[in-house]
């Protein structure tokens, strides 16, 4: 099993592998270019998007700056708008339904490390540095119709339901059902949505 497969599989898995480490400069060489392409430049934009995310649908609208790991494990529905200065770490897939709203500086992470500090990075080699630390993953699915509000922080593999609102700066660390309004950190449903 490929490191790569490991990642997506959920399984600890070495960051510094040169295919994982590859893709991961390849895509912070495309964000860059995304993140300088003149605004109104759509289709440089569209030509970078292609070759950075995993799968796209029709009008996606992305404002720059736009963060991402590895962005070809990031897959959007139709109709889909991202707002400035969103972060995506994408180690696993982030799966986007159709007609997403994801406001400013939200954070959707699939990454995650062990608690202990010795399990993250091991024994301190000769020379006193340290191999990249453990890492697992887990994706995030997000549904049809879906707001997320602004600040809000996305955990590993939590998944948001269709027609669904996520408040302003919630944290969102568990599954959120479909047709409701959820916020607070943690967030938790609050109430129905219409």
């Amino acid at each position: 099993m490929t490191e790569r497969e490991k990642m997506l599989a959920g399984e600890r898995y070495d960051c510094g592998d040169s295919e994982l480490l590859d893709r991961w400069h390849k895509a912070k060489n495309l964000i860059r270019d995304y993140n300088q392409a003149d605004s109104e430049n759509l289709s440089e934009k569209d030509r970078i998007l292609d070759e950075l995310l995993g799968g796209r649908g029709a009008n996606l609208w992305i404002t720059a700056p736009f963060f991402v790991d590895y962005g070809n494990n990031i897959y959007f529905g139709n109709n889909c708008e991202v707002n400035m200065n969103c972060t995506f770490l994408d180690d696993n897939k982030i799966v986007i339904g159709d007609h997403a709203l994801i406001a400013p500086n939200v954070q959707i992470y699939t990454a995650y490390h062990p608690l202990s500090a010795k399990e993250r990075f091991g024994e301190a080699k000769a020379d006193g540095s340290f191999e990249f630390c453990k890492t697992q993953t887990a994706p995030v699915r997000i549904g049809d119709c879906v707001w997320i509000g602004g600040g809000a922080i996305i955990m590993p593999g939590v998944t948001i339901g269709n027609n669904v609102v996520i408040g302003a700066g919630s944290v969102v660390t568990k599954d959120i059902p479909d047709n409701t309004v959820a916020y607070g950190n943690p967030c938790r449903v609050i109430r129905k949505n219409l």
